[in-house]
């Protein structure tokens, strides 16, 4: 939470950082992003109440999947509950599931698949943990987290006990409040481990009252305590055992609100960037060795990542972590509030990082923005991967007279070279009312090559963005299916090469602000019609390469034998 956010000081009340609201319109000729609005039937509750408990204000999380293996991408939506109580004891609390019918119009299936949920949910993150073929589901949230495994014939099974995950409060730190977290195969041993993201140690019997104008509102995240995110191995038999100590994780408490999953040394070991709340953020790196064990470094600041440059904590926000340049080297976008920007690190391939948000342009166009959820991809498919960003800022409503609280979306369009101009009402954003926008998710909802977008926003309806770009660029998505590696092929390195140069990406699932996208891996193409070379690296370390293969379909490739 942050930057306008209340602070006490010296027993005055104060209200930090109050902007104006100015995005800078590009000429006509580079808005070739567009998307038009459409509804689905989903309301976000997170039970606001003039106390301003801190998770009101966070929930949010979305999923986009494929539930049911129709090769149709669904939606999943995270929901509250009752405050004082975290039970859902309304209707009105349900998480939900919607079934894609193919043209992105979707219907409620939740009581089908039994995930309407029990408890304040905040995140989601999508994993086939035991390799049957089938996505699983974990929903982080206040409190309570919860498996749910993938029975395969469109229902849920709650496992959470059976798995072994903790079912208690935490030993050191009380009830942990999650909000989600990543799958990721940290021991290329060919199965899904669960990174789970924790935010601040929150009491609600004890929550501190700060006051704007006279009334309540939610607090700066200083008056809240840290707690450690958590790392749980997969046994291979349906259980998970805790290696939150042993790895190392434990030992760096924070305040997280997001994890970027992807290997930015290239040495073939998958690493985390944890976004902190107003804390230094996190950088793990993998050191796993077959003899040693699952063990990692946290390197922030000897990687520069740890602070923006001007050493000042932000509102570390959601994540994204993927290569913005076409360099082979993942970069990092994270959100914040209005005045901290959204950094852009860029990734040097020497093991550490560079702060360009001021040279991207990104400084200047979103430092009057608040935002939640930042997703790189690209949404015109010229072969630049773009930042999307889910805004809204952390505040009620009640601070709208001084505060820019709800907000429209913006996608910030790659130009490339490393620089960016904001599209909000020239993509079409503005067509629907500002909202205090949270989680949000990306796919192809609708078969047409281009990506969709799903926005969840605090006490007001979901948002659905089809993406309705013009032009003629064509696009190649890439569906693997792990045989040594995990099914899912979560970890995989994806390099392609066009006429027009290299591209590269890799298969993650964690996106943005507690949400996950488990669609295929997308790329812009163009003006080329097909692809020279298609050269993936799969965790288990076997190469497999493809030369000309024809574009806009989606490839399925199965992982080749060594």
């Amino acid at each position: 939470m942050a930057a306008a956010r209340t602070q006490l000081k010296a027993g005055v009340v104060t209200l930090a950082g109050a902007a104006l609201w100015l995005v800078a319109a590009p000429p006509a000729a580079e808005r070739p992003i567009r998307f038009a609005y459409r509804p689905i039937d989903f309301r976000l509750e997170s039970c606001e109440t003039p106390e301003r408990h801190a998770p009101e204000t966070m929930a949010g999380g979305v999923a986009i999947f494929d539930y049911n293996n129709d090769g149709k991408l669904d939606v999943f939506f995270t929901n509250g509950a009752d405050i004082r109580t975290l039970k859902k004891s309304l209707p009105k609390y349900s998480n939900r599931l919607f079934e894609n019918d193919g043209t992105g119009h979707f219907k409620d299936v939740t009581a089908k698949a039994g995930l309407a949920g029990t408890g304040y949910d905040t995140g989601v993150a999508i994993g086939d943990y035991d390799n049957d073929g089938y996505e699983d589901i974990f929903v982080g949230g206040v409190y309570h987290n919860t498996l749910y495994h993938n029975n395969g014939d469109g229902t849920f099974t709650d496992v959470t006990a059976k798995a072994g995950l903790p079912t208690k409060p935490d030993p050191g730190y009380g009830p942990l409040w999650s909000v989600g977290g990543a799958w990721v195969d940290v021991n290329n041993d060919g199965l899904l481990d669960l990174l789970v993201v924790n935010y601040l140690q929150w009491d609600g019997s004890k929550e501190p009252v700060c006051l704007d104008n006279g009334h309540k509102e939610y607090c700066h995240p200083k008056f809240y305590g840290q707690t450690p995110n958590q790392l749980f191995l997969n046994n291979g038999n349906g259980t998970f055992t805790d290696v939150s100590v042993s790895s190392g994780l434990r030992a760096h408490p924070g305040k997280g609100m997001g994890a970027g999953v992807a290997d930015y040394d290239l040495d073939g070991r998958p690493d985390f960037f944890i976004a902190n709340d107003k804390l230094f953020n996190s950088l793990f790196h993998n050191l796993f060795h077959k003899e040693g064990g699952v063990k990692f470094e946290e390197v922030a600041f000897d990687a520069n990542v740890a602070l923006r440059e001007d050493g000042k904590y932000i509102s570390g926000m959601g994540v994204d972590f993927r290569d913005l340049d076409n360099d082979g080297y993942p970069d990092i976008c994270l959100a914040a509030l209005d005045n901290e920007t959204f950094p852009i690190y860029k990734n040097t391939g020497k093991g550490d990082f560079v702060e360009v948000t001021s040279q991207s342009k990104m400084g200047q166009l979103s430092g009057s923005m608040a935002g939640y959820s930042p997703m790189i991809a690209d949404f015109d498919n010229d072969g630049w991967k773009d930042i999307f960003v889910s805004r809204g800022h952390v505040q009620s409503l009640l601070a709208s007279s001084h505060v820019l609280v709800a907000q429209n979306n913006t996608v910030f369009r790659n130009l490339g070279g490393m620089q960016f101009a904001a599209l909000t009402a020239e993509a079409g954003f503005a067509s629907q009312a500002p909202a205090r926008h949270r989680g949000s998710a990306m796919g192809d909802l609708d078969g047409d090559g281009r990506l969709d977008i799903v926005v969840s926003a605090l006490s007001a309806p979901a948002e659905i963005w089809m993406n309705q770009s013009p032009g003629s660029n064509h696009w190649l998505e890439l569906r693997l299916e792990g045989t040594r590696s995990n099914r899912d092929a979560i970890g995989a390195r994806i390099k392609i090469v066009t006429k027009s140069g290299a591209q590269y990406n890799h298969v993650t699932t964690s996106v943005g602000y507690a949400s996950s996208s488990a669609g295929p891996v997308h790329f812009g193409l163009g003006q080329n019609a097909s692809v020279d070379l298609v050269e993936i690296h799969w965790p288990s370390g076997v190469v497999q390469e493809l030369k000309n293969q024809p574009g806009d379909r989606i490839l399925k490739l199965k992982e080749p034998g060594p």
